[in-house]
C-alpha cells in the first residue's frame, strides 16, 4: 500500500506538470496570436527557449533557493531507495517530480513578461533576464510563501494570526510575473509608432485571433493542472478547487464580455483574468465567492487595459501588467475576504495577513523587476533598434518570418 501511494502521488503531480507545460504552448500562442505577423516566430522561439533557461536556472540554483534542496546526490537517494545528507528525498522519485512541477510555475514568470516586452525587445539580452530573474528573483518570494524560509511566514502568523495563503500562485506567480514585466516594459519603451506626436494611439490589431483563442482555450484547460494539482499530493485534492476554478472561468468571461464589448481579445483574456485571480483562494471560497472574485477580475482587466494603453501610454503588448500583475494582486486580497467563514469559505485566512503578503510580492517583483532590466539597460542594452524593430523581430532575430513563401514571392 505504501509503494501504491508514492507511486499514485507521483503519477498526479507528474500530470499537473504535463498540464502546467502544456499551458506554455498557450503563452506562445496568445503572444503569435496578438502581435503582428513580422514578430510570430520570435514569440514561438522565445517561449520555448525561456523554459529551457528556466529549468537550468531552477535547477542549479532557484530551487535551493527556495526550499532549501539541491540535486548534487546520486540517483539512489533522489529516488529514495538510500537515505542521503540534508533533506530526505521522498519514494519513487517524489521530489524530482515535485520539482518538474514547480518548475512550470517559476518558467511561467518569464512566460509572461514575453508578452509584455514582445516586438522590440533583444533576444540574448532577455534570455539573461530570465536566467537571473527565475534564479534569483522569483525564488526569494517563492521560499518566503511555499518553501517558509527567511522567517516570513512565522511573522505573519505571529503578526496576524494566520500565514500568507496562496494556494497556487495568484502573487507568488502572476503577480510576480505581471510586475516583474511592468518594469521591463517600462525600461524598453513603447513600440515605434504606437502613439503618435500628439500623444493618440495608433491601432495596431492583432495579427490572428484565432490563434490567440486558441492560446486562450489552451491555458484554460491547463489552468485545472495548474490549480487542481497544486494540492501535490492525492490524498489532499479537492474538487473544491475545480469548482472554484471553473466558476471564477465563468465570471471573468461575462464580464470581460459586458466590460469588453463583445471585443474577442478582452473575451478570451477575461478568462485567464479570472484564473489569474483564483489561484489563491481556490481551495477556501465558496463557488459563488469565486465567481465574483473572477467576475471583478474580469472587469479589472478591461477597465486597466484601458486606463494602460490609453492614458498611461504604457506599451505593454499584451496587457500582461492589468492581467497577471493587477488580477493577481486581486486575487491574493481576495482570498482573505471571501476565503472568510462568515462569507461561506473555509475560514483559516486573514485579511491583513493577505494584504501585506500581496504588497511584499508586489514590492520584490517591481524592484527585481527594474534592478534585472535596469542593469541589462546600461550595460548591453534590452530593444532592437529602429530598423530591426520595422524589419521585426523575425526577420532581425532569426532570419526567417512565418511564412517563408511570402518572403520569396517579394523577393
Amino acid at each position: 500500500m505504501d509503494q501504491l501511494k508514492a507511486g499514485s502521488d507521483v503519477l498526479f503531480l507528474l500530470m499537473g506538470a504535463s498540464m502546467v507545460l502544456a499551458m506554455h504552448a498557450g503563452f506562445a500562442f496568445l503572444e503569435v496570436g496578438t502581435v503582428r505577423r513580422k514578430s510570430q516566430v520570435n514569440a514561438l522561439v522565445k517561449i520555448l527557449g525561456d523554459f529551457a533557461i528556466s529549468t537550468l536556472a531552477y535547477f542549479f540554483i532557484g530551487y535551493t533557493i527556495a526550499y532549501g534542496i539541491d540535486f548534487l546526490a546520486n540517483a539512489k537517494v533522489l529516488t529514495g531507495q538510500v537515505p542521503g545528507p540534508g533533506h530526505k528525498f521522498g519514494p519513487s522519485g517524489y521530489d524530482l517530480v515535485k520539482f518538474f512541477f514547480l518548475l512550470t510555475f517559476a518558467a511561467a514568470v518569464p512566460a509572461i513578461i514575453s508578452g509584455g516586452i514582445a516586438e522590440r525587445a533583444r533576444f540574448w539580452p532577455q534570455a539573461i533576464a530570465t536566467a537571473i530573474v527565475v534564479a534569483f528573483v522569483y525564488p526569494v518570494f517563492e521560499g518566503m510563501t511555499w518553501g517558509t524560509r527567511f522567517g516570513f511566514q512565522d511573522w505573519m502568523k505571529s503578526a496576524f494570526g494566520e500565514t500568507f495563503h496562496d494556494f497556487a500562485g495568484s502573487v507568488v506567480v502572476h503577480a510576480m510575473g505581471g510586475w516583474i514585466a511592468l518594469a521591463a516594459v517600462m525600461l524598453l519603451g513603447a513600440r515605434h509608432g504606437r502613439y503618435r506626436a500628439d500623444g493618440s494611439m495608433a491601432g495596431i490589431p492583432p495579427s490572428n485571433i484565432p490563434f490567440l483563442a486558441l492560446g486562450s482555450w489552451v491555458l484554460c484547460v491547463g489552468w485545472f493542472g495548474f490549480n487542481v494539482m497544486s494540492a501535490q499530493k492525492i490524498a489532499d485534492v479537492s474538487g473544491l478547487v475545480a469548482m472554484n476554478s471553473l466558476m471564477a472561468m465563468a465570471g471573468g468571461i461575462v464580464a470581460a464580455l459586458l466590460a469588453g464589448r463583445n471585443d474577442p481579445g478582452f473575451v478570451h483574456n477575461g478568462a485567464l483574468a479570472g484564473l489569474v485571480a483564483i489561484c489563491a483562494g481556490s481551495d477556501v471560497m465558496h463557488p459563488i465567492g469565486a465567481l465574483l472574485t473572477g467576475a471583478i477580475a474580469g472587469a479589472l482587466f478591461v477597465w486597466t487595459f484601458t486606463l494602460e494603453q490609453l492614458r498611461l501610454k504604457v506599451d505593454d503588448v499584451l496587457g500582461v501588467w492589468p492581467l497577471h500583475g493587477l488580477c493577481g494582486t486581486w486575487g491574493g486580497i481576495a482570498a482573505g475576504i471571501f476565503g472568510q467563514e462568515a462569507l461561506g469559505g473555509l475560514g483559516g485566512v486573514s485579511l491583513m495577513a493577505q494584504v501585506v503578503g500581496t504588497l511584499a510580492g508586489v514590492g520584490i517583483a517591481l524592484a527585481g523587476g527594474f534592478a534585472v532590466y535596469g542593469a541589462l539597460k546600461a550595460m548591453i542594452g534590452i530593444r532592437l533598434d529602429q530598423e530591426e524593430e520595422f524589419r521585426g523581430s523575425d526577420l532581425a532575430i532569426h532570419s526567417v518570418s512565418a511564412y517563408p513563401e511570402d518572403d520569396v514571392t517579394r523577393r
